[in-house]
């Protein structure tokens, strides 16, 4: 049987990939990762990245990109870089939508407004969301059922953040998988129950190691197996280092082979 396939959101490693992203990438692959996803390129050049994927045989699955490289003064910039490094995946990693009561509905149009741009291009618009997503916000509205109901992006489901807000994370990948072609996988220590509300949803987690938390994994592995998603790890505790973090989640998936 084949080996799973494993990509890896290079933030875990950003303890050493503003300084030396040519190393994070070369033990990245060592390790056996095949997919890249990053968070910002820092000052390095989309041209001088582009050599070190081929380099090292690494491909790059998306990238997280904020809301601001995608404004109409920015976007341009923003798929030249995509085109050079061969990524046709964009996923931002947050958006505000609750600061004011007109704020969702600004940013479902600028998403909405970006994803075309992106289209033309050859490049898929998803979004990355964490726990406050699913919860009810002081404006009433659950963001992560407004983007489902008012746009047609695709949904890159972070499964920690997911599980911390307390959905059963297998029921929510199912009902949406149509729109779902990489999720995170992720594990940890969730927020307390009585946490559970936009403001506190986030206080008190604990990020650790794949295999190392109370997330479903092994259930994630298998759904994502049989549905053809891209599974990108993201560890974000730096424990003791990016490096060795990121060395046990896939150490811990090869158990599962």
């Amino acid at each position: 049987m084949a080996r799973t396939e494993y990509g890896l959101q290079m933030y875990s490693l950003r303890d050493i990939t503003e300084d030396s992203m040519k190393t994070a990438l070369k033990k990245v692959a060592e390790m056996g990762y095949k997919y890249v996803e990053f968070a910002g390129f820092f000052d390095y050049l989309p041209e001088q990245i582009k050599v070190w994927l081929d380099e090292f045989g690494l491909v790059c699955s998306g990238t997280h990109t904020g809301m601001n490289a995608l404004t109409p003064e920015n976007i341009d910039e923003t798929i030249r870089c995509h085109k050079i490094i061969g990524c046709e995946n964009l996923i931002v990693p947050w958006a505000d939508w609750a600061s004011t009561p007109e704020k969702c509905g600004e940013t479902l149009e600028a998403l909405r407004s970006a994803q075309k741009k992106l289209a033309e291009n050859g490049i898929r618009l998803g979004y990355h969301n964490h726990s406050r997503e699913f919860m009810t916000d002081a404006n009433g509205i659950v963001f992560e059922d407004e983007l489902i109901k008012n746009t047609d992006i695709e949904l890159e489901i972070d499964t920690f953040w997911a599980f911390n807000a307390g959905l059963d994370v297998i029921a929510y990948l199912e009902a949406n998988k149509d729109r779902i072609r990489v999720v995170h996988l992720k594990d940890g220590i969730p927020s307390a129950d009585d946490c559970k509300t936009f403001d506190k949803v986030h206080d008190g987690v604990k990020g650790l190691s794949v295999g190392s938390g109370k997330n479903c994994i092994p259930q994630i592995r298998e759904w994502a197996n049989k549905n053809g998603v891209l599974m990108v790890i993201e560890s974000e505790g730096l424990d003791p280092t990016g490096l060795e973090e990121v060395g046990r989640c896939i150490s811990y998936l090869r158990t599962l082979d």
